[in-house]
């Protein structure tokens, strides 16, 4: 009798799917003395995602794959190598972890990659080592680890405060269509603080002045209604200027779009991705066709917000 070769059954390993954002709004105020400036976004998270392979290990080792994974670094300064560390920390886990990134998310473009990295790994880690934290602790901690971690955490359509890491979920109906203008050249979210903070005469001190969040009113009534006509009207970045000082060759994709029709266009977080809202899916496929064709884009992508934040894939035992 001839016998069937059995595959070996694979390691245990834990897939986890988190998404990348657009700023629908971004509100800066004035740096408070420790020189973090009060904010008031609007985020969404969109259909472009960062996928984290989590397996066990003798120590804590990131590797990446995807586009621009040669511009990721895998040592401590990898907001995926922290999340692991600062749960390691708070959980008492001796053990090590190797995460695999897999980029979906442009690097350095305004759309929160490296925090997808960071909240997939938290919750990747969290189901490989069981440590049975419950989503608001994960939230605290991804709070620690950066401004937008939280939000690729909970995903859908929220309202931060305080540094964008205080999350109050938003109402939406319906589904709005995106193309993104994304550029192999990054821009220095330090730097765009800076140029906006020369404009406007800011010096840090005392709390800081927080930006009029009641300016987005129109917006949030936007959402409710799921109209995207009224939503493109109300699209706004306090840092636009500022970014389009830094480089001013991003005026030619927010042009183009312009152009081809879309709804509305804003620079996503400190940029330097440009997003177009469509009147639908295809007519977002049709402002993207736009842009690749004007030549004013290294790559551009379409997506469709909102969609959930960080999932468990698959796990293996």
């Amino acid at each position: 009798m001839t016998l069937t070769p059995v595959a070996p059954l694979p390691e245990h390993e834990v897939r986890v799917r988190a998404p990348g954002k657009v700023n629908l709004s971004l509100r800066v105020g004035a740096p408070g003395a420790d020189g973090y400036h009060p904010l008031h976004t609007i985020f969404q998270a969109v259909s472009l995602y960062e996928e984290i392979v989590a397996t066990p290990a003798d120590d804590l080792v990131v590797t990446v794959s995807g586009t621009q994974a040669e511009l990721v670094p895998t040592d401590e300064t990898n907001l995926a190598w922290r999340a692991a560390a600062v749960l390691a920390e708070h959980a008492g886990v001796s053990g090590g972890v190797h995460l695999h990134l897999e980029k979906g998310v442009p690097v350095a473009g305004g759309m929160a990659g490296g925090s997808a990295d960071a909240a997939a790994a938290l919750l990747a880690c969290d189901t490989l080592w069981a440590t049975g934290l419950s989503r608001d602790d994960l939230l605290e901690l991804a709070g620690e680890i950066g401004s937008d971690v939280p939000f690729a955490l909970m995903g859908h359509t929220a309202v931060g405060s305080g540094r964008g890491h205080l999350l109050t979920p938003a109402l939406t109906r319906g589904e709005f269509h995106w193309a993104f203008a994304l550029q192999d050249r990054g821009l220095s979210t330090p730097e765009v603080y800076g140029a906006f903070d020369a404009a406007h005469g800011h010096v840090p001190s005392g709390p800081g002045t927080p930006p009029d969040d009641e300016a987005d009113v129109p917006l949030m009534q936007a959402l409710r209604a799921g109209d995207p006509h009224a939503l493109g009207e109300a699209l706004h970045n306090d840092l636009e200027p500022a970014a389009l000082r830094l480089d001013p060759a991003l005026a030619e994709p927010i042009a183009v779009a312009r152009d081809a029709g879309a709804l509305g266009v804003v620079l996503s977080g400190s940029g330097p991705t440009v997003a177009a809202l469509g009147r639908n899916r295809q007519h977002a496929l049709l402002v993207a066709a736009a842009i690749t064709a004007a030549g004013v884009a290294d790559r551009v992508v379409t997506a469709s917000a909102p969609v959930a934040g960080a999932r468990v894939v698959s796990t293996t035992e």
